[in-house]
Order: structure tokens, then C-alpha cells, then sequence
């Protein structure tokens, strides 16, 4: 029951999740598309304060849209803010990782062969990673560095790249890109909250009270712009690491921390491209480099060729592959006076039996199959024996060769990759790995 109701809470809140995303994504391409766009207004405009003004055409009609340096002549009545779609995002972010990340934290979170964390320990070092990173960056904003762009850019950026780097030495993969898309979505929505909003208010407040906004409004109000450019830079890659679940060939990548830094790289810079020619610059160079840069990335990260299932011979005995660390998938007994394999679920009575071997006219069927049943079978069946899951992921069902037959693409991409099993929870060793890769492809 429990892991129903999760199943519903994750629904629940990633619609409100990508809901307020776009929301506030939109909000903040248009503002920043809005303040490029301004040009130099008339005189008699400039003379009531206004410091840009834009003409537009939507829905059947025209806009006149005007922007002052500091106060309007007087307060509007009505007044609209932007502040919801950021903070209803952040909140529903951080709900979707409580339900996801936290509560599953042994399958999602918590890779053994990094770090060999408790749940308990696994969520108090995430939340420290997040808020600590934020808490970095607001210490840096708010120093003399942070009025230096390039020097301010350049910080930041190293900063992201370490962060990075050690987000895959603690967590899973998978987490690993969800922190540093939670990192960059906790300094959005702060530069809204501390920075934004407080200059915004300030302003407003001079206004009601019928003062002119001195120094220390300007300056607020040219930080909050400036964050809000910074915003605009992080959007596209803060968006990759939120739909970054569905591409295991990137955060499953052997340096994967090294493919989300390319890819920040590479988003960001179309950004760029875009706040440029909205000034009227026109600069191809700012595409082309992404676009060179993905290339090289898609040769880069392309995987090895599958090498083919070898073939069994007649007389061949193939024992199940253990480790130290790792139990035996399978155990089977033969007998020799019959050609029948005993099921991996009946237990060996005889305790020299270790690795007893699969008899002569046995298909590689079964030995996989074996592999199957405890590795992956526990999360994807008709019903999950997996705590925390209470259907299988996708709706994948693996308990017959013919369920692989149906699923090998999603298979091969998922196993070679490392993305299945989740976390590793059920201790696929890497040699059952690549048979089942194999096996899976020649299907």
C-alpha cells in the first residue's frame, strides 16, 4: 500500500513539477527576450523616465510595451509579480525528490560500490551537498567577486564542474544528475528570493511613498538583474538534468559527470547565441560550437560493439559466475542419468555442490533465465517482490525469453549501460552483465 500511494504522489506532483517548470521557464525566457529587445524610445517618452520601449504584434492585436529606469510616475493599481512559478517549481521539485530519491533511497539514491551509505546517511549527505553548494554560491554572489561577470562566470562554472565530479563519487548515477539539476534549480529560485524579489520590493516601496529610489535601490535593482540573466543561462541545462531519468546513455556513462558537464556547456552557449541575437547581434559562431561540440560528444560517448553470445558446446559445463561480494544467482543440481535442469528457486542439499553444471543438451535459455529471475525479475513482474515498487518500472515484465525477445532494444541499452538494475540493488556482477547483453542482442 505504501508503495502505491508514493506511486501517486510522484504523479501528483511531477504534473505540478513540470506544470510550474514551464511556467516559470516561459517567465524567464520572455523577460530576458523583453529587456534584449528594448530600444531607445522617443523623446517625450524618455522625458517621463521610461528607458526602452517595444512595439508588438500577438493574437490579433498590438502591444505597446514600456520599461522605466526606476519608478513610473505613479503606482499602478493593479501590479503583477513573478515570484509562484519559481518557488511552486522549487517545492514541487523537492517533494518529487523526497518521494523518488528519499524514500526509495536504497534503490534510487544509494549506489554500494561508491559509497556504502545507510538511507539515513545517504539523505543527510544530500541535503549537505545541496544546501552547502547553494550556500557557496550566495557567499560568492555577494562578495566583491560577484561584481566581476567574467571573474563571477568563471567561478561559478569551476564550481559546477567539482560539483559534478562529486556528486558521482557519493550517489547513484542517476541521482548524480538529479543533484546538480537540483543544485542549479535551488540557485534559481534563491537569486529569485534573495536577490529578485527584495530588489523588486524596494523599488515598489519607494514608489508608494512618493520617494525617488536612491543609490542603494539602483544598485539592489541591478543585482536582481543580473541574477535574473544567470537564470536565464541555467535554464536550458537545469531542464536537461529534470528529463535526464529518461536517457541512461548519459548519466550511466562511465564519466558521467564529465558528459553533464559537456552538455552544460554546450546548452548554455545556445543560450547564448539566442541573448545575443536578441541585441541585434548575430553571431553563428555561438551555435556552431555547440553543434561541433555534440558531435564530438555522440562519438565520444558511443558504446563498444556487442561481442556475440558464444556458442555452447555439447559437452560444455557453464557454472553460474560469482564474486566474493556477490551470491550465487543460481544454484542447480544435475543428475546424470537425466537431461533436466532443477529450478533456481529449489535450494542444493548437498553442500559441495557449488557450482554444479548445466547438463549437455541444455539451452543457454536457462542459465540466463537464472540470471533474469534474481537480478532483474524482482522489480520487473506482474508483481514486484521489490520493496518499493508496486508495478514494474515502464511496465516491463522480464520472466520468459520471450519477454526479453519483446524488450532486447530497452534491454542491451539499459544493461550495457548500467542504468539497470537501479542502483545495482540486486548485485549484477559484471560478467552476468555482458552475457546478458550478449544474449539479449542475439535474440
Amino acid at each position: 500500500m505504501g508503495a502505491y500511494l508514493l506511486e501517486w504522489l510522484s504523479l501528483f506532483f511531477r504534473w505540478f513539477h513540470v506544470i510550474a517548470g514551464v511556467a516559470w521557464i516561459g517567465a524567464s525566457f520572455y523577460f530576458v527576450w523583453l529587456d534584449l529587445s528594448l530600444r531607445k524610445p522617443p523623446q517625450w517618452k524618455a522625458d517621463k523616465g521610461i528607458s526602452g520601449d517595444l512595439w508588438a504584434v500577438h493574437g490579433g492585436g498590438f502591444y505597446e510595451i514600456a520599461k522605466y529606469k526606476l519608478e513610473p510616475e505613479e503606482m499602478p493599481k493593479t501590479l503583477h509579480w513573478f515570484k509562484w512559478e519559481a518557488y511552486t517549481t522549487w517545492l514541487t521539485g523537492a517533494a518529487m525528490m523526497s518521494i523518488v530519491y528519499y524514500a526509495n533511497a536504497t534503490a534510487y539514491l544509494i549506489d554500494p560500490s561508491k559509497v556504502p551509505f545507510t538511507s539515513i546517511g545517504a539523505i543527510a549527505t544530500s541535503l549537505l551537498f545541496l544546501f552547502g553548494s547553494y550556500f557557496i554560491y550566495e557567499v560568492i554572489v555577494r562578495s566583491h567577486l560577484g561584481k566581476n561577470a567574467f571573474i563571477f562566470s568563471t567561478l561559478i562554472f569551476i564550481l559546477l564542474v567539482i560539483a559534478s565530479w562529486g556528486s558521482y563519487q557519493l550517489f547513484s548515477d542517476r541521482a548524480s544528475f538529479i543533484h546538480i539539476g537540483a543544485i542549479l534549480g535551488t540557485v534559481m529560485v534563491g537569486n529569485v528570493f534573495f536577490g529578485i524579489m527584495p530588489a523588486q520590493r524596494a523599488l515598489v516601496d519607494c514608489v508608494r511613498r512618493g520617494e525617488k529610489p536612491g543609490k542603494e535601490v539602483a544598485e539592489l535593482a541591478l543585482q536582481a538583474k543580473n541574477r535574473s540573466l544567470m537564470n536565464n543561462y541555467f535554464t536550458l541545462p537545469l531542464i536537461f538534468t529534470m528529463i535526464s531519468n529518461h536517457y541512461p546513455m548519459m548519466y550511466a556513462h562511465e564519466k558521467g559527470w564529465l558528459v553533464l558537464v559537456f552538455v552544460g556547456v554546450i546548452t548554455a552557449t545556445a543560450r547564448h547565441y539566442f541573448n545575443q541575437k536578441h541585441l541585434g547581434h548575430k553571431k553563428p559562431r555561438y551555435l556552431v560550437i555547440p553543434a561541433i561540440l555534440t558531435v564530438l560528444l555522440i562519438i565520444w560517448m558511443r558504446p563498444e560493439p556487442i561481442k556475440p553470445a558464444p556458442a555452447i558446446p555439447a559437452t560444455a559445463a557453464v557454472a553460474p559466475t560469482t564474486t566474493d561480494s556477490t551470491p550465487p544467482a543460481t544454484s542447480t543440481t544435475t543428475n546424470t542419468n537425466t537431461d533436466t535442469v532443477t529450478n533456481a528457486n529449489n535450494s542444493v542439499s548437498n553442500d559441495a555442490a557449488t557450482a554444479e553444471a548445466v547438463p549437455v543438451n541444455a539451452s543457454a535459455d536457462d542459465a540466463m533465465m537464472d540470471v533474469v529471475h534474481t537480478r532483474c525479475s524482482t522489480c520487473h513482474a506482474v508483481q514486484p517482490t521489490q520493496q518499493g515498487f508496486a508495478a514494474p518500472p515502464a511496465g516491463i515484465i522480464l520472466q520468459t525469453p520471450e519477454d526479453l525477445k519483446i524488450h532486447k532494444a530497452k534491454i542491451v541499452t539499459a544493461v550495457q549501460t548500467g542504468y539497470m538494475p537501479l542502483g545495482n540493488i540486486t548485485q549484477l556482477t559484471d560478467t552476468e552483465r555482458q552475457q546478458l547483453v550478449a544474449y539479449a542482442s542475439s535474440l
